[in-house]
């Protein structure tokens, strides 16, 4: 089975990419850009487009939050040194027996190291750690399906840079026509065969056509902006420009719809949100957890300084050894509704994520739907304008032949002229809007 042909007329597209390789993306005719592909469009917006560059840091983020929630759950060690001045005389170390004799003084030096270890909090550091690995993994699928957009957005204005460009290269070559046929129009006026009405209706259509080159380039100038945009580059880099022309129209495929269930399995901003529903589930089970009791291994080992004790001329030690160890058990009794309000907090925003999840689904459906409708539209409409093209140029041969035997108007060759640009950069568009649909269907599948 042969593909569609959509171009018509060889000669006609053999003149239209001979102007493509003369139209660049902006102004200057000193600067050369450097032509690329799409993939390498695609290569250099992954390396170097800040928004993912910014999501990559979020990513950084939601890694060291979970590095921080594990921590939690590990021994901690301090060191803690303290100066204090008492009002009265402060004994040195409690008395470990009675009458027992000790240093005094109002100023008081200690250094200590102190070890603290929780041993139970109702699940409450394990669900926060549990948490932040799940919303680690939300970052990740988000940050691919960050990578996904961009490809499509880069995609979809490089193929419109060469759909753009094409409809340039047909306003150059109706002009250029316009032009050679004015020509012949002066000629039949000198041997009074036209009247010079004629010359004037050609000027007419000629200066049109330029204020039209005028809009459509500035168009591709406000595209060029767009791709280098997205794509991220440093100023000063090199301009980098589309390459090449548009591509064919493939062969029709009857490949069906994937099933929904598919499409959100492959889809990672549903894992992304998936993964924060788990997460929050995991938030108010944590909240939850405050109303529970706490037990805490502690542990500190120090010295301790008496600073001028007038007891040390009785021969007592002012400076000396102190340590503890033991187990802190804590039962909140009180919060004034703190820990209450927290879980309705939790739990609002849990309801909340999973609304959004269902909101998604219906999105993703909505995407796949509308991908598959472009693609199938914009086939058509390429089937039908490859057959008003061949007609548009027939009918101008026609009326052009007319014209020079005196049996037609320049009107109507005109009109004609008219049919066929309009039906050429309805081709362009229409080629540009069926690539785009493909990797729209491909960024709504998941792939």
């Amino acid at each position: 089975m042969k593909t569609t042909k959509w171009r018509a007329g060889g000669a006609f597209w053999g003149v239209v990419f001979l102007y493509l390789a003369a139209v660049m993306c902006a102004t200057g005719a000193d600067e050369r850009p450097i032509g690329m592909s799409l993939s390498e469009a695609i290569e250099l917006a992954l390396k170097h487009n800040p928004e993912l560059s910014a999501q990559g840091h979020d990513l950084g983020v939601a890694e060291a939050r979970y590095d921080a929630a594990l921590g939690r759950r590990l021994p901690g060690v301090d060191v803690v040194g303290t100066a204090m001045y008492y009002q009265y005389d402060q004994r040195l170390l409690p008395a470990t027996a009675n009458g027992e004799a000790g240093a005094f003084s109002d100023k008081m030096l200690s250094s200590d190291i102190v070890f603290s270890l929780p041993i139970y909090t109702g699940g409450r550091l394990q669900r926060e750690q549990s948490a932040a690995r799940l919303l680690r993994a939300s970052a990740e699928r988000q940050l691919a399906r960050s990578r996904s957009e961009l490809i499509y957005n880069v995609s979809s204005v490089y193929y419109g840079i060469l759909a753009q460009r094409r409809v340039i290269a047909s306003l150059e070559f109706s002009r250029e026509a316009l032009r050679e046929h004015s020509k012949r129009v002066q000629e039949m006026i000198s041997v009074q065969k036209a009247a010079g009405v004629d010359r004037l209706r050609m000027d007419v259509r000629v200066a049109d056509l330029e204020q039209r080159m005028v809009w459509e380039k500035n168009v591709l100038a406000v595209q060029c902006r767009v791709l280098a945009n997205l794509l991220g580059l440093p100023a000063g880099s090199p301009r980098r420009t589309p390459m090449g022309e548009l591509p064919e129209l493939p062969m029709a495929s009857a490949a069906e719809l994937p099933a929904l269930a598919v499409v959100l399995a492959n889809r990672s901003d549903y894992q992304a949100a998936q993964a924060a529903i788990a997460a929050q589930r995991e938030a108010v089970a944590a909240a939850s957890a405050g109303h529970l009791p706490t037990v805490t291994v502690q542990g500190s080992y120090g010295r301790r300084l008496a600073v001028e004790s007038s007891d040390r001329r009785s021969g007592l030690d002012s400076t000396t050894d102190m340590g503890w160890g033991g187990v802190v058990f804590n039962v909140p009794v009180f919060a004034g509704g703190q820990v209450s309000a927290r879980v309705r907090e939790e739990r609002a925003r849990l309801a909340a994520a999973e609304e959004r999840l269902r909101k998604l689904a219906l999105q993703i459906e909505l995407e796949l739907e509308t991908a598959s409708l472009n693609i199938q539209s914009a086939r058509e409409r390429l089937e039908a304008l490859a057959k008003t093209s061949e007609q548009a140029q027939e009918s101008l041969r026609i009326e052009r032949e007319k014209y020079e035997l005196g049996k037609g108007s320049i009107t109507d060759v005109l009109d004609a002229q008219t049919a066929l640009l309009d039906t050429e950069t309805a081709m362009s568009r229409a080629l540009a809007d069926y690539h785009t649909a493909r990797a729209q269907l491909a960024l709504a599948k998941g792939e």
